[in-house]
């Protein structure tokens, strides 16, 4: 096994790690209560998969990127949410029935809609741009579904294991994931800092700050629940994105870099919104 392809093991085990902690203090009925709410899942899926990808395909038009950037975007906007982002959407107030109904249903609902989203933005950009069912398929499985999975049944067979073990195994996992994205941030340095220019850093914070914005709307009247769209629809699964991107450029690492240079950015511009968040949910809640 080559250097680069233990790097890309150690990322993928860390995030299953990670959502499988996640998932030891959940119950099965977490993870399906939102199809209970048809009107909240409806929101969720309008803000996520149908706005977002229009306001990447409004911004890419407006700033006129370079092609990187403009397929970075776009295999952004399309993805499902990240297996990183349920711990942050819990500190900010996010509750599990939530969290975990939107990280499993945008995961399936990826299955389908990845695909057919792509093409039709094809279309709209007159550029060709495809990714294989099976890799969509693949990545939601491990990186998702089947860490979630397991970490439900672990907490409905044996609840004290899973209390006693959530905790060690979730700092493993983040201090796992760090070491092993650090070596490809260092790598990829100089092509992400290539990337900047033409006014990027400047759409990364409006398209963002969009998608915050729209989240916040409509995740409806509890505040606690606005959090958790907000973040879902800002942020989402790099792994997807660049799966896209080697699916249409196998050999353009420059849109891997691009990629990578929209998720840290996103992840920085979305901090104050974090931060203003959770302490709103300490005092009780916020609008």
């Amino acid at each position: 096994m080559t250097t680069t392809q233990l790097i890309s093991l150690a990322i993928q085990v860390s995030m299953a790690t990670i959502v499988f902690c996640v998932a030891l203090h959940a119950r099965l009925d977490d993870v399906v209560s939102l199809l209970r709410r048809p009107r909240l899942l409806a929101r969720s899926l309008l803000a996520m998969n149908v706005i977002t990808p229009v306001i990447a395909a409004v911004v890419a038009a407006v700033f006129d990127f370079r092609r990187t950037i403009e397929i970075a975007f776009i295999a952004l906007a399309v993805s499902p949410v990240p297996p990183i982002l349920p711990n942050k959407e819990y500190k900010a107030g996010g509750a599990p029935s939530y969290v975990l109904g939107l990280l499993a249903i945008s995961a399936l609902v990826s299955v389908v809609f990845v695909p057919g989203a792509l093409e039709v933005l094809g279309r709209a950009f007159a550029r060709p741009t495809h990714v294989p069912m099976g890799a969509v398929v693949w990545i939601v499985a491990t990186s998702v579904l089947a860490p979630l999975g397991a970490g439900v049944l672990v907490r409905r067979l044996a609840p004290s294991v899973a209390s006693r073990v959530a905790r060690p195994l979730s700092i493993a996992g983040t201090v796992l994931l760090i070491a092993a994205f650090l070596p490809v941030l260092v790598k990829m340095w100089p092509a992400l800092i290539a990337q900047l220019g033409d006014f990027t850093l400047l759409a990364i914070v409006v398209f963002v700050l969009a998608g915050l914005a729209v989240g916040h709307l409509l995740g409806g009247p509890n505040p606690d629940e606005r959090t958790v769209l907000a973040l879902s629809t800002a942020t989402r699964h790099p792994g997807m994105a660049i799966a896209i991107a080697h699916a249409n450029a196998p050999e353009d690492h420059s849109i891997a870099a691009a990629i990578l240079l929209v998720f840290l950015v996103g992840g920085i511009v979305s901090v104050p919104y974090v931060k203003w968040r959770t302490r709103g949910h300490a005092r009780g809640g916020v609008r």
